[in-house]
């Protein structure tokens, strides 16, 4: 029996002695590989806080000692060491464990977390709660793989240092992050580097070196070398005492004695303490520590060469169809800049920065700054591309409104994994952007029906001279042709896709986005069993194309819009309001209405076609219910 196989909760974790804590930790990461290579999964930052991990649980009281973990794709060891070995490999799987933080899955959780920059926040809350309630217990955040370039994890430094509660924040640098980590600590270089004293030493320094022959260049490198060094060791530590930290680092986050010694030491300190760990993203396995940001989430790889057990492609994604497209259009219009938050490769823009290097803008987890970056960037003339996943822009959903749509700025937003993304669950969902949007004046809100139409909708939006919207879903496409060059579609207007205007129909299908296909076949299962039934293809969240949509309610007693989206505040609720206007002014009789679509709680994760035959939104599940709605004559408005 090995000794992970003995633990489980960080009571038996002490109970091993510190010596095996390195076989322990080759156990850990033998796991995690197996299981990843497997399945897929968040890997390289997991692999790299293996120690960390063990250190904390062994030192600290946990849960009754809260460890804040941030984002979550740092935590599988954390899981491994918490109660969840025997349910491990069921991880981002259909009703299987969580891969990110979960409240509810385990009290060792304490705080819930698929987003970046979260966790000082919410420690620092947790501090104030239990200084508040007289409570004797340890809170540490642990934040790192990128985090720190949140706006959110500086507010809350800034704030934490000025309050001087005990609490301790690691800064778990994995050395892939750490240089947009610091990117706040130029300001504080500037004044070193601009200093007249400084700037005229190291220029007499440069042209002494040089003139010695031979070693004089060697040298120069390796003072240069010697310079970049001390500043990276010295003055992140100078910044965070200057926020009112004390400063304990870097150390070696793989050394267990090291770890094991300093935690020990710091858990008696009081103030906030803040601890620099050195990690390397994918440690223990070459082929992730070598191409650490394809192994940061993977899907199944060969674990004796890294190399991906990639299914055989027969479709393009929507991603890359995107990509190629957007690059398409830059290549006629040299006004256009891509934009994304940390996400170039799940984006497809990394394609984009390949080609135009100089017109690339990757901010790093930093969706606000993003999105007024571009509104700043579309004041001076430009035509800013704003990529960044559904779920991630509901983070600057005040400078949508305030920066861009209050000033009717052409900015484009494309919003990847719109609809349910599968395996990542609840925190990467992107259920809730037509609620979030629809509402704000000046923006037009589109969703393609296959990648041919999101080619279309990209040149649309490039024309428009106001804010626009596209939202489109994770994977493969259709697999329709892509016509070059793509027809602009007129704004606010949608297409008949099954059935003849001049015919009564059964039932109307008023689709929009990835569920348009499903309501085909939806249709095409009501049409066998006697029906006649038509298919709209909406397009636009908003504008709704009103006339389409009342003239297919004059050939109908019964339209089901569908859409992969929450019902609350969703495209169903829009054309319900479209229905009872028009009908109050008399344009239309009483009709029954339907909406399909995700229910109002948060969706699990598990691959995205069994989540939506659970959600009711397989072309089967469609039919049934169309079929019993028209049976049932409901009135218009009740679902």
């Amino acid at each position: 029996m090995g000794l992970l196989d003995q633990i489980n909760n960080p009571n038996d974790l002490k109970k091993i002695p510190k010596k095996d804590l390195p076989r322990l930790a080759a156990e850990i990461r033998e796991t995690i590989l197996k299981l990843v290579s497997e399945k897929g999964g968040h890997l390289g930052a997991s692999l790299g806080t293996v120690e960390l991990t063990i250190a904390l649980h062994y030192i600290f009281d946990t849960p009754n000692d809260r460890l804040v973990w941030d984002t979550g794709h740092q935590a599988y060891p954390h899981k491994l060491l918490t109660g969840r070995r025997e349910q491990f490999f069921t991880i981002r799987q259909y009703n299987g464990i969580s891969g990110f933080l979960c409240r509810t899955e385990s009290p060792y959780d304490t705080f819930g977390a698929g987003h970046a920059g979260t966790s000082i926040s919410a420690a620092l809350g947790m501090v104030t709660a239990r200084d508040q309630l007289q409570q004797k217990h340890r809170v540490v955040a642990i934040i790192g793989d990128g985090a720190m370039t949140a706006g959110m994890a500086n507010e809350a430094l800034n704030h934490a240092g000025g309050l001087k509660r005990d609490m301790i924040v690691i800064l778990n640098d994995n050395e892939m992050s750490i240089s947009k980590n610091v990117g706040a600590f130029s300001s504080y270089l500037a004044r070193i580097i601009t200093n007249p004293l400084y700037t005229k030493v190291r220029n007499e320094t440069d042209i002494l070196l040089k003139q010695i022959p031979k070693i004089g260049d060697p040298l120069l490198k390796a003072v240069k070398q010697a310079d970049r060094s001390v500043k990276g060791l010295l003055s992140p530590g100078t910044l965070f005492e200057e926020l009112g930290f004390r400063y304990i680092g870097p150390i070696d986050g793989h050394r267990l004695d090291i770890l094991l010694t300093t935690l020990t030491n710091v858990k008696h300190l009081s103030g906030p303490l803040l601890i620099h760990v050195i990690t390397k993203k994918g440690k223990g396995y070459p082929p992730a520590e070598q191409d650490q940001p394809a192994f940061h989430g993977t899907g199944a790889f060969d674990l004796a060469t890294g190399v991906a057990k990639k299914k055989s492609a027969t479709k393009p994604t929507y991603t890359g169809v995107f990509a190629d497209a957007l690059i398409e259009r830059a290549g006629l219009d040299p006004r256009i800049v891509a934009i994304t938050a940390a996400m170039p490769d799940g984006t497809g823009l990394s394609k984009f920065a390949k080609v135009f290097p100089s017109r690339f803008y990757d901010v790093g987890i930093a969706e606000q700054h993003a999105v007024t970056m571009a509104a700043g960037m579309a004041t001076a003339g430009l035509r800013p591309v704003v990529a960044i996943y559904s779920t991630f822009l509901q983070r600057a959903f005040d400078q949508i409104v305030h920066d861009v749509a209050l000033q009717n700025l052409p900015v484009v937003f494309c919003l990847d994994r719109a609809g349910l993304v599968g395996e990542d669950g609840p925190t990467h969902h992107g259920t809730l952007d037509i609620a979030y949007l629809k509402g704000i004046p000046n923006l037009t809100l589109m969703a393609p029906k296959d990648e041919n139409e999101l080619t279309q909708m990209l040149a649309t939006a490039l024309t428009l001279d106001g804010p626009c919207a596209i939202r489109y879903p994770r994977g493969e496409g259709v697999g329709v042709p892509i016509e070059k060059p793509p027809a602009l579609l007129p704004v606010g207007e949608g297409e008949l896709l099954c059935g003849d205007l001049s015919e009564r129909w059964d039932l109307v299908f008023f689709a929009i986005g990835r569920m348009v296909y499903p309501a085909c076949e939806a249709a095409s299962i009501l049409t066998q069993e006697g029906m006649k039934v038509g298919v709209v293809n909406a397009r636009f969240a908003k504008p709704i194309d009103r006339k389409l949509l009342m003239t297919t309610l004059r050939n109908t007693d019964h339209l089901v819009t569908v859409e992969d989206h929450v019902l609350s505040g969703g495209f169903g609720e829009s054309v319900l309001s479209c229905v009872e206007e028009e009908r109050r002014k008399g344009e239309i009789d009483t009709v029954n209405l339907l909406a399909i679509g995700l229910p109002d709680h948060f969706i699990h994760h598990g691959a995205p076609s069994l989540l939506y035959k659970e959600c009711g939104l397989d072309p089967q599940s469609i039919a049934n219910r169309s079929a019993a709605f028209c049976k049932m004559r409901t009135p218009v408005g009740r679902r």
